[in-house]
């Protein structure tokens, strides 16, 4: 059985999709002021490396783990919530099937209460 990775078309199909998200992000206002100086090249090889990780793919993520990551950006579901919007919409602009989409959001979902620190 491939995993969920290869299902979506290795890394340069995470690269596509997390390209997608940050487009959407930028026109984002709930979510756009949280990203406001942030690098957003360094920030998209971080999420590039770890979704390949949770997806299955190579373990290339070095970055801080999420608790660390999101401490004191006083993130609410509200933001939790609108970036699984905009990853499902961004999935969706790929073509990946429904299953494979929640098969995405559930593992990142898996990361919610490290993301926001609860």
């Amino acid at each position: 059985m491939s995993t969920l990775y290869d299902k979506l078309g290795g890394q340069p199909a995470i690269e596509q999709i997390v390209d997608e998200l940050h487009k959407r992000i930028a026109t984002d206002s709930l979510l756009n002021p949280i990203f406001a100086g942030t690098d957003m090249v360094k920030q998209r090889n971080h999420l590039v490396a770890f979704l390949s990780q949770i997806f299955e793919g190579p373990k290339q993520y070095s970055g801080r783990p999420m608790d660390k990551t999101h401490a004191r950006m006083n993130l609410q579901q509200q933001h939790f919530d609108a970036i699984a919007k905009l990853l499902s919409e961004s999935m969706a602009v790929r073509g990946e099937s429904p299953e494979d989409t929640t098969a995405a959001l559930e593992r990142v979902s898996n990361f919610k209460g490290a993301i926001l620190n609860k």
